[in-house]
C-alpha cells in the first residue's frame, strides 16, 4: 500500500512541477492549439501536457517498482512510448487518421502477442464462455483501440478528459489493490496522480492541454487496465472476489466516453456523414447548448461517471446482460436530458417572438457555446 500511494504522489509532484516549463517551451516555439470554429477555446493554448503526464506515469511505476510476478511488462512500456510520440507527432504537425489508426494497430497487437493482454471469455453474455484464441486476440484489438479512441474523443471541454481519466484510473487501482494486485495498482495510481496534477493546470480556464500525446496514451493504458480487471474476474481466475458481470460493470466504469463515442458515430451515420469526422454532437456540446459552462459540464459528467460505477456495483451479481441493458438504457435516458431541454428552449423562443426557428437563433446558441 506504501508504494501504490507513493507512486499517486510522485507522478503528482513531477507533473505539477513539469507543467510549468512545457507552457514556457511551448510558448516560446508556438506550439499552441489553435482556435477555430469547431473548437470551443479562444485563445491559443499549449496542447503539451501529455509530455507531463506520461512523464510522471513512467517516473513514478518506474521507482516504486512492477513486482516479479508481473514480468517486464516490456511490449507494453514499448506499445506506450509508440502511442506517445505518434501522439506528440499529431500534437505539432498533423497526422493522417489512417497512420494514426495504423499505429494503435501495432502497438495493440504488440501489447496483446507480447504480454498475452487479452479477454478470454465472454461471462455468459449471449450463453457465450470461454471463446477461440482467435476470436479473443480480435475482440481484445477491437476492445483497446475504441477505448482509446474514445477517450481521446472526449477530450474537448477543460478538465474532461483528464478528470473522468482520473476516476477511472483511481476505480481501477482500488479495485487491484482490493484483488491484491498491487502491480497494476501501483501502475493505475500513477497514472491517476499524473493525471490529477494535470488537472491543476487544465481544470477551466485551462492553462495547457493534454494533446493527443496525453489522450491516447492515457486512453490506452485504461483499456489496458480495463481488459486486466476483466480477466481478474474471469472464471479461471484465482480470486476470492470475482465479480461474474465483470464486463459489463467494465463498460459502467467506462461509460461516458464509450457510450460518447457510440453516439456520435451512430449520429453521423445517420446523417450520411463519416463517422470520423468531427462535428459538434458530443454530450458535452450539448450540455454547453443549454447554458453549463466548462467548470459545471465537466463537474456534471463527474459526478454521473461515479454514479454510474455505483449503480453497476451495486447490480453486481446481476447477470452482464441484465447490467448492459441497464447502463446502457439509462446513459440514453441521460443523454436525452440536455437535449430536450435546449428544444424546449426554441420553442420558447418561437412563441415569445412569434417567429418559426432559424438559422439565426441556432447560430445564437453556438456563438454562446464557444464564448463559453
Amino acid at each position: 500500500m506504501q508504494n501504490i500511494v507513493l507512486s499517486f504522489l510522485t507522478a503528482l509532484l513531477v507533473v505539477i512541477f513539469g507543467i510549468p516549463s512545457i507552457i514556457t517551451v511551448a510558448k516560446l516555439k508556438g506550439l499552441y492549439d489553435k482556435p477555430n470554429n469547431r473548437k470551443l477555446h479562444t485563445e491559443k493554448i499549449p496542447r503539451l501536457g501529455g509530455v507531463a503526464i506520461i512523464a510522471g506515469f513512467a517516473i513514478a511505476s518506474s521507482i516504486w517498482g512492477i513486482p516479479d510476478n508481473m514480468g517486464r511488462l516490456q511490449y507494453l512500456q514499448a506499445a506506450v512510448v509508440i502511442l506517445f510520440f505518434l501522439g506528440l507527432k499529431d500534437d505539432i504537425i498533423m497526422l493522417s487518421p489512417v497512420k494514426k489508426l495504423i499505429s494503435q494497430l501495432f502497438a495493440t497487437a504488440l501489447t496483446i502477442v507480447g504480454e498475452d493482454i487479452r479477454i478470454t471469455s465472454f461471462y455468459g453474455l449471449f450463453g457465450l464462455y470461454e471463446i477461440p484464441i482467435w476470436a479473443s486476440y480480435a475482440l481484445t484489438l477491437f476492445t483497446i483501440v475504441v477505448i482509446t479512441n474514445s477517450f481521446n474523443l472526449i477530450d474537448g471541454v477543460d478538465g474532461l478528459a483528464g478528470g473522468l481519466g482520473f476516476i477511472i484510473s483511481v476505480t481501477f487501482g482500488l479495485w487491484f489493490n482490493f484483488i491484491d494486485q498491487p502491480g497494476w495498482s501501483i501502475l493505475a495510481f500513477a497514472l491517476a496522480g499524473a493525471l490529477l496534477g494535470f488537472l491543476v493546470f487544465n481544470f477551466n480556464p485551462a492553462k495547457i492541454f493534454m494533446g493527443d500525446a496525453g489522450s491516447l496514451t492515457s486512453g490506452f493504458l485504461i483499456a489496458v487496465f480495463a481488459i486486466r480487471f476483466i480477466e481478474f474476474n474471469s472464471p479461471l481466475a484465482e480470486n476470492s472476489y470475482k465479480l461474474l458481470s465483470a464486463p459489463a460493470i467494465a463498460v459502467a466504469i467506462l461509460i461516458i466516453p464509450l457510450f460518447d463515442t457510440l453516439r456520435v458515430f451512430i449520429i453521423r451515420m445517420m446523417k450520411r456523414k463519416s463517422p470520423f469526422v468531427a462535428d459538434n454532437n458530443h454530450l458535452h456540446h450539448s450540455l454547453l447548448r443549454i447554458g453549463l459552462g466548462h467548470k459545471e459540464v465537466s463537474l456534471v459528467m463527474y459526478i454521473i461517471n461515479v454514479l454510474f460505477v455505483l449503480i453497476a456495483f451495486m447490480i453486481k451479481d446481476s447477470n452482464t446482460l441484465t447490467i448492459l441493458v441497464i447502463v446502457g438504457t439509462l446513459a440514453f435516458v441521460l443523454s436525452q436530458i440536455p437535449v430536450y431541454i435546449f428544444n424546449h428552449r426554441i420553442i420558447d423562443l418561437e412563441a415569445d417572438h412569434k417567429i418559426p426557428l432559424s438559422k439565426q437563433i441556432e447560430e445564437q446558441f453556438k456563438s454562446k457555446e464557444v464564448n463559453n
